[in-house]
């Protein structure tokens, strides 16, 4: 009965509880990503394309959006542990490197081999090139696995930071389970999810959510070459970010790579530069900036603040050749 409570997120606000309130202790991250990563990351001067390039310059690192701002809150002296789904014969490796990160996981076992995503930086070029691989399936019993596992932790929890997409076979409707579950016990809630995963999350007035701009195109339907146009992007963050807040009480903070991020503060649309940074790998970037807007308003600053502060953790980054990590 429980569970099937928790599947149909179509409770009305006045019958939850409403969440905790925030208190002078240090906040306790609870960081969710069900789509984990072993990340390749090699280096060339330039790549020359059908021939066979070269190098001694790589390393191999956990990562995925749920690593990466557990590792982040973590080198900022944050409490933060992360939870996802594992299987297969590198699980043990992965488990290796986030311990020697310091980083504290909790896993339920899904049978599913861990994906490798690859980043190609080209010095000379100033190029990166992110080589995806898909999730493989995860067995059927693992979205109830994982929600039993979150139950617990989310009741330890502070904050909640949904992250990323999930893996093949992960049951639709899990996040807005997370969501429903984090906003029972008063736990705060952020998003950087996208399409219906974010949709059916903002029912329960999450703090924030961060989608990028390609994201936020993706999940209202719209196409990617619109929102390049500046004006068309400026005037859909401001119309949604009003109704986020308006209808949700969600802050939207968009980021934009390379350019200005835009969020709506309550009131207005606002508008925040990215700094200028010696990039050596962006991989990452977006989801340090995640965590510190998370960090930040968990600490009882505004949202100019803290998308200053995330702005800062991700130029940090991208200045690093490690994804997701604040120093070498």
């Amino acid at each position: 009965m429980l569970q099937n409570e928790m599947i149909s997120p179509t409770m009305q606000t006045s019958e939850k509880t409403q969440p905790r309130q925030k208190t002078k202790k240090p906040p306790h991250f609870l960081c969710v990503c069900l789509n984990p990563t072993i990340q390749k990351t090699i280096v060339f001067d330039k790549i020359e394309p059908g021939e066979v390039n070269r190098s001694s310059n790589w390393r191999i690192d956990a990562a995925g959006k749920g690593v990466i701002p557990t590792r982040i809150l973590t080198q900022l002296g944050e409490k933060a542990i992360h939870l996802t789904q594992l299987g297969g014969p590198t699980r043990a490796w992965f488990l290796t490197m986030c311990a020697a990160d310091g980083i504290s996981v909790e896993w339920v076992e899904s049978g599913a081999p861990i994906r490798f995503c690859t980043t190609l930086i080209e010095e000379t070029e100033g190029r990166t090139t992110e080589l995806v691989e898909e999730s493989l399936q995860v067995a059927p019993e693992t979205s109830d696995s994982l929600v039993e596992r979150f139950v617990d932790l989310a009741k330890q929890a502070d904050a909640v930071l949904l992250s990323g997409t999930v893996a093949a076979g992960i049951e639709k409707g899990t996040m807005a389970r997370f969501a429903r579950i984090a906003w029972d016990v008063g736990a705060h809630l952020y998003l950087d999810i996208k399409k219906q995963d974010l949709l059916e999350c903002l029912e329960f007035h999450p703090v924030c959510a961060k989608p990028n701009l390609e994201e936020l195109a993706q999940t209202l339907g719209i196409p990617y070459a619109n929102v390049r146009d500046e004006e068309f992007a400026r005037k859909l963050v401001e119309e949604q970010g009003r109704r986020f807040f308006g209808e949700y009480g969600t802050y939207l903070v968009v980021t934009r790579g390379a350019k200005s991020t835009l969020y709506w503060d309550g009131q207005k649309l606002c508008e925040y530069p990215v700094e200028s940074v010696k990039v050596r790998n962006p991989i990452g970037s977006g989801d340090a900036f995640g965590a510190g807007l998370a960090r930040i308003l968990e600490r009882h600053g505004s949202i100019h603040e803290a998308v200053a502060e995330g702005t800062r953790l991700g130029g940090l980054n991208a200045a690093q050749l490690k994804p997701g990590t604040l120093f070498s």
